[in-house]
């Protein structure tokens, strides 16, 4: 995949039709995936193991070492273990070059947030070897969103503006994903289904987005007016499994979003309502979330 969005996905499904068995129906989501089944699985590499792994190896090539530092930094900064931390993308597969960004995981919802506090504080006093983007990566992540999103460049510069979790280490790009617990899981595969209801435009007010840092992103919203679409009263959520759209919007924030209409029956609380669905096959990249 030569970028992380719905297009590619589906150019991967298609090549995948050459090998059913990656290929998964979910009744629970409505969708057909990708899926390994578990007999294929032959490792299982977790981030976490890899950044203690390197941290206790001698001999490390240049990007490896600016991962050790960088995440040794965050954590000194920041208070929060490096146990707590992993590294992903390339140098987990050990693929990297020379030019590879650091992806980086923070796993827990309160180190998450410890986290984010700590590099927007790093950012704004402009004293260390971490730092935004400067103007020129900027300029080039903006047009490189435009081309991907349906997004003006003033949209898409006023979404980076929200940007913690990229930035500068050293002049490499690096990025901080984060995850939750597994204690912190509160919903298991099944607990919801959900069925397609077409797309639909709306404007609405985040109440809260204490999930939208997290994959899926979800946004707890009310006061929803549905300006396109089938008129239902009962959106309370919105949710992306489009990662772009992370955290770009906060409490009491307004959204404009468009995406696909799900009907959701929560078999926990027995309770039927309706989300909007962003990062769907069925809008093919034409879906989105804007702050206003």
């Amino acid at each position: 995949m030569p970028h992380y969005t719905i297009l590619d996905l589906l150019e991967t499904l298609k090549f995948l039709e050459r090998y059913p068995e990656y290929l998964y129906d979910s009744a629970v989501l409505g969708i057909r995936m990708s899926a390994v089944p578990l007999n294929r699985i032959l490792c299982h590499l977790r981030p976490e193991e890899k950044l203690s792994q390197l941290m206790r190896t001698e001999k490390l090539d240049a990007l490896q070492r600016k991962v050790v530092d960088l995440a040794n930094l965050i954590s000194d900064e920041s208070g929060v273990s490096t146990k707590y931390l992993g590294v992903t993308g390339s140098l987990l597969l050990n693929i990297h070059r020379d030019f590879s960004d650091i992806d980086l995981t923070v796993y827990g919802s309160k180190n998450s947030g410890t986290v984010k506090e700590t590099l927007v504080r790093i950012y704004e006093e402009g004293e260390s070897s971490i730092s935004r983007f400067d103007e020129r990566r900027t300029q080039e992540w903006c047009l490189d969103k435009v081309r991907m999103f349906p997004l003006t460049y003033e949209e898409a510069q006023r979404i980076f503006r929200r940007r913690w979790s990229r930035g500068l280490f050293h002049e490499t790009m690096f990025s901080v994903h984060p995850v939750k617990l597994e204690e912190e899981a509160t919903e298991r595969y099944g607990d919801r289904t959900f069925k397609p209801q077409g797309m639909v435009k709306i404007e609405a007010k985040v109440l809260d987005a204490s999930e939208a840092e997290f994959l899926p992103s979800v946004y707890k919203v009310g006061d929803v007016e549905v300006l396109e679409g089938q008129a239902v009263s009962d959106i309370c959520e919105v949710a992306s499994y489009e990662g772009f759209y992370s955290g770009v919007a906060g409490n009491s924030e307004k959204i404009a979003v468009y995406g696909k209409l799900e009907s959701v029956i929560d078999e926990r609380v027995k309770k039927e309502y309706h989300r909007v669905l962003v990062g769907s096959q069925e809008a093919k990249g034409t879906d989105y979330i804007k702050p206003f």
